[in-house]
């Protein structure tokens, strides 16, 4: 998701001036590297965001956007690589799938990007559709889902095929404790489109010094940190201040709340005691909650550093929002895309 949000973020920015084309992958029979939603733009001045492919695509595809800049019509573009000895430009690919990606010529400021920029920041879903085959009733190209040329049914345009895709707000990380740890894992939850938000009751430490690409730092005492950040039912967060006296209240808080994930660092000995302390001071610690807390947080990859630990944190968090166990994926019996 964090494709899009890069380039409704470049469409609606001030400086945006350049003519764009978009390529959207729009179907995917069989494998393919990337799967339906995947998009790449690319602008007169040179800008270039996402991509539809592992690169294998990409060169045809520029080239094919090239010609639809200069006139104007969507074009779509049709791979198949289902064949045993597919080459295309030379190179065998071996995916073993057919793909259609709709390439278009983009006004120099879509409606619907701006719709969306809205939408993300006020924490909204925004539906957009994606024509790429039509009777001629709808030109070709990404519309918002609520356009009346979208949601009319005619009959009279009965070979309409429309991609549909809902762009969500980005996924809300909230980081409790700002110590050297928590940098890098503020720095990877950024780099893979998250909201992060670092929390910690020492002011020195929540700082945009040492949170350059944080969305919020959030400073206040340990019994009221949560209640500042105020986490919603689909934030993850991670509670990880090294200070038992901290951790405690915290916890404290966000075992209460609807979250996607809950994560303490360090040993299960510890978040143990920290569990029946809470306990032993009259706090209700349900079976549920003991069972929805992930401590130690993390996936066992044998991380020791800083950047290593951060690694294994966020790569549990992604198996838990994908709903998978973390196996190799030569284990995996079914396709990884379901």
């Amino acid at each position: 998701m964090i494709e899009i949000h890069a380039i409704v973020r470049h469409l609606t920015s001030a400086g945006a001036c350049a003519q764009s084309v978009l390529a959207t992958l729009v179907t995917v029979e069989g494998s393919s590297y990337r799967r339906p939603g995947a998009r790449l733009l690319v602008s007169d001045d040179g800008i270039r965001i996402g991509s539809v492919s592992g690169g294998c695509l990409e060169e045809d595809i520029l080239e094919r956007a090239r010609k639809v800049a200069a006139n104007g019509a969507p074009q779509l573009a049709v791979y198949d690589t289902t064949t045993e000895n597919d080459l295309i430009w030379g190179v065998g690919l071996g995916c073993h799938g057919v793909v259609q990606v709709l390439i278009e010529r983009l006004p120099l400021r879509p409606a619907w990007a701006d719709a969306v920029c809205r939408s993300l920041k006020e924490g909204q879903p925004t539906e957009l559709a994606v024509v790429w085959r039509s009777g001629g009733s709808v030109a070709l190209g990404t519309y918002l889902i609520n356009d009346k040329l979208i949601t009319d049914n005619d009959a009279s345009d009965e070979d309409r095929k429309i991609y549909l895709e809902t762009v969500s707000p980005p996924q809300q990380l909230a980081i409790f404790g700002a110590g050297d740890d928590a940098r890098p894992l503020a720095r990877l939850a950024k780099d893979i489109g998250w909201s992060v938000t670092v929390a910690d009751p020492r002011l020195a430490f929540a700082t945009l010094k040492r949170f350059p690409g944080a969305d919020s730092l959030v400073c206040a005492p340990p019994d009221e940190l949560v209640a500042q950040v105020a986490p919603g039912a689909s934030a993850l967060a991670v509670v990880m201040t090294h200070r038992y006296v901290h951790d405690l209240p915290i916890l404290r808080s966000l075992l209460t709340r609807p979250l996607a994930f809950l994560g303490l660092l360090g040993p299960k000995k510890r978040a143990d005691k920290i569990l029946d302390d809470l306990a032993a001071g009259g706090f209700d610690v349900t079976p549920a909650m003991r069972a929805r807390l992930h401590a130690p947080v993390g996936l066992d990859i044998g991380g020791d550093t800083p950047d290593e630990v951060a690694l294994s944190i966020v790569a549990e968090i992604q198996c838990v929002l994908a709903g998978r166990d973390g196996r190799p994926l030569r284990e995996r019996p079914r396709p990884i895309h379901g």
